[in-house]
């Protein structure tokens, strides 16, 4: 099993036309992701790759091709209409990778989606890839940026707010031989879609799931509130890491959600929480895998 995708879920990809959707349609095609239909607007009837469909509209595309699942690459000015159209459209899994929404926008977009049967990851995330069971995992589902080839079929859940540590993470448990079953980047802008408790909670009642990498950094409470949730329901091991240990206070660095505000947000406070909360922690960026493979029993 796996969690929020598999290899037969339908994608389709708003803003396929542009440089960075095009490259990331392209690749995501190449791992063997059913990418179904493209959306942008006045280009409809057009085709990307000669292959895959291209709609004027998100509804449109969902009706004539059952896709179920949306890859948003749209300009920032334009990406909270895009996920609100995917929303009205039906679309059950809203995955956006633009990074720079306005956080006006994105209030707007939480409100909007109140009620909706409908999940969304990120903004400013790097997507969500479940590696296939075939040569170098292929045939699995990637949707987003993560580099596909470094991913390996197995029983460990990624789940992190940085693209660029989900693919070391990724990287090092492939190296060492461990497989994941889901990876996901939930993005880190002070408001998203989908949190790092909620992907704790899925990874623990997913059966494939044998154990959870987690990767957080300054700013914000969520992976507190994880830990948290973690130590009184989830009985599989969980390695942390916390990113942003030497940032000066009040800086923010990098991801918008990354700004120290309060007493639980700086990262000696969240690896000491982890901790009491019987999360492994990591010192470094470069030993993630071990340490899980430690505290798991497999090191």
């Amino acid at each position: 099993m796996s969690i929020l995708i598999n290899e037969n879920t339908r994608v389709l990809v708003q803003g396929i036309t542009g440089s960075f959707g095009a490259r990331h349609a392209s690749l995501s095609l190449a791992y063997g992701t059913k990418v179904v239909a493209g959306v942008t607007p006045g280009k409809g009837g057009q085709f990307f790759e000669n292959i895959v469909p291209i709609f004027n509209g998100v509804a449109e595309a969902v009706k004539e091709t059952g896709a179920t699942t949306s890859a948003i690459f749209v300009p920032p000015p334009f990406a909270a209409d895009a996920i609100l159209e995917a929303a009205d459209a039906g679309v059950e899994l809203i995955v956006c990778i633009t990074e720079g929404i306005p956080v006006m926008d994105m209030m707007r977009v939480k409100e909007g989606l109140k009620g909706l049967p409908v999940r969304l990851v990120g903004p400013n995330c790097p997507g969500l890839v479940t590696p296939g069971r075939g040569e170098k995992s292929h045939g699995g589902c990637r949707i987003g940026i993560a580099p596909g080839y470094i991913h390996k079929r197995g029983n460990v859940g990624v789940v992190s707010r940085s693209g660029t540590l989900t693919y070391e993470a990724v990287f090092q448990l492939t190296q060492l031989g461990y497989g994941q079953s889901t990876c996901v980047g939930i993005g880190g802008d002070p408001i998203n879609g989908t949190s790092h408790c909620d992907v704790l909670q899925m990874f623990n009642e997913d059966p494939e799931t044998e154990a959870i990498i987690m990767i957080g950094e300054i700013g914000g409470t969520a992976e507190v509130e994880a830990a948290r949730w973690a130590s009184e329901n989830c009985k599989k091991p969980i390695a942390g890491f916390i990113a942003g240990a030497t940032a000066p206070p009040g800086r923010r660095m990098g991801h918008a959600g990354a700004i120290v505000g309060g007493e639980e947000d700086t990262a000696a406070a969240k690896k000491r929480i982890l901790a009491e909360c019987g999360i492994a922690v990591s010192e470094t960026p470069g030993d993630m895998a071990v340490t899980l493979l430690r505290h798991w029993g497999k090191a």
